[in-house]
Formats: C-alpha cells, structure tokens, sequence
C-alpha cells in the first residue's frame, strides 16, 4: 500500500479574491467573481486544453495552500454550523483535511493563448489568489448532477442579506469603477453572505470590516433595519488598494 504521494501544480489561479476573509464557501454562490487559471510548465501547451472550449463548467481540483499545517484533527467547527458544533473532517467541506485538497465546479468563460501562456478564464469561483490548482476536468451534467442528492449538513443555499450602499459608499463606487471597471455585482454577491466570523452570524455589528476584491478594498457595515432584518452597507471602496500585477509569481 502506497505510504505517501506527490502531485506537481498544473497551474495557478490569479482571482478578483485577494485574501481568504469574504471568499463565499461554495462556488456558484456569486457568479460576478472572476479569475484565471495560468497553466504552468511543462503543461501550458495549447494541445493540453484541446477540446476543453466546448464545455459550459469545469471540475478544478486544488491546494488549500494557506490551510497547511504539520497535524490533522478528526473533528471540525464548520462555520455553517455557527462554529459551535464539531463533526467529523469528511463530513465537512472543512479548509483544514489531513490532505488539503478542494474541489469546485466553476464557469469556463473562454481560453487564451498569448505567447507560451494558456489561460483559462473562468467565473462562479470560490478560489484565493496564488491557489496551486492539481487538476482540471470537464464538468458532464447527466453523471456530475444527482437529482435526489441531499446533504443532512447543509440542505439549503445560505440565507441572503440585503446589501445597501451609504452616500460615500456609492460615490466611492463610482470613482472606482470609471477607473478599473464594474465592480458592483461582485460586491453584492460576496456581501450578502456575511462574510463576517460565524459567531458574529445573526447579530448586528458596528464595526466597520474590510475586504479585498479585484483592485479595491471595501469596507461594510452590519446593520439591523427597522423590520429586525440584518442589512448590510457598503461605506467605502477604496481605490488601487493593489499594485496592478499581470502576473504575479506561480
């Protein structure tokens, strides 16, 4: 029996998520998030992809490379749960695995071939800048969806908050957007998932957080409305927070 294997990165994902904190914890849950798989030698051949444009979502398999530790725990705190209750690791989507691989279905939105690069351009991701990517397949509907598949941990999408934009807020926004492009959506689309601690989940908060997407870092607020609903408000968006880099190192 095999004690020990060793995989070698096909490629890395430069994204419009710079950092862990406010990435959604499925893919698919914001399609505005954008990102690129960078293939590294020796497979960045155009005949590596062949075929590959003819399919709508792929399978990326990958590292979580900033999840890495010396031991393993049977039990986790999955933030769906509050982060109170423990179970088992392979019940869990859980980022800490004695193996630290992830998998996730994401849109292939189009491959591009400039110089000895091939790039595959993809959206829907849930995937961090820098991620070491193993693997990539084609996604095949009639074997990949279960229709009677159902998860006793997670039977429903998270709840969605309401996402608000403060007078400052949307004027930043603007600022930002006639200098790097639209924004807005993918601001949305993370933000109404609270990407807020799990223990800070159901409560309003005055703390002004941070997160950084694309060239921007965006700073938001949650609020409770006069209904008790929990809302959330975008107060600023702080421009080239990031020094543009076409290609950062691999």
């Amino acid at each position: 029996m095999l004690k020990t294997l060793s995989f070698s990165p096909i490629g890395v994902v430069h994204s419009c998520y710079k950092e862990k904190f406010g990435i959604p914890r499925q893919p698919g849950l914001a399609p505005a998030s954008t990102g690129t798989i960078r293939l590294l030698p020796p497979y960045n051949l155009p005949e590596a992809v062949r075929g590959l444009e003819d399919n709508t979502h792929i399978w990326v398999q990958f590292v979580f490379h900033q999840c890495l530790r010396d031991e393993w725990k049977p039990t986790v705190r999955p933030p769906r749960l509050g982060g109170n209750e423990r179970l088992g690791v392979f019940a869990t989507r859980a980022t800490f695995r004695p193996n630290p691989l992830g998998l996730s279905v994401v849109r292939l939105e189009g491959i591009a071939f400039t110089g000895k690069e091939v790039l595959i351009h993809i959206s829907g991701l849930d995937l961090v800048e820098g991620t070491p990517v193993l693997d990539i397949k084609p996604y095949i509907p009639y074997v990949d969806k279960v229709e009677d598949a159902r998860s006793a941990f997670a039977p429903d999408a998270p709840v969605s908050h309401p996402v608000f934009w403060a007078p400052e807020g949307k004027a930043a926004l603007n600022a930002y957007e006639k200098q790097h492009g639209a924004i807005k959506s993918l601001i949305e689309q993370v933000l109404q998932q609270d990407p807020r601690p799990a223990y800070r989940h159901g409560k309003a908060d005055e703390k002004i957080y941070g997160i950084r997407l694309m060239q921007a870092d965006v700073r938001f607020q949650i609020r409770e409305g006069d209904t008790g609903v929990l809302t959330v408000w975008v107060v600023d968006v702080v421009s080239e927070y990031f020094q543009a880099k076409k290609y950062p190192p691999g």
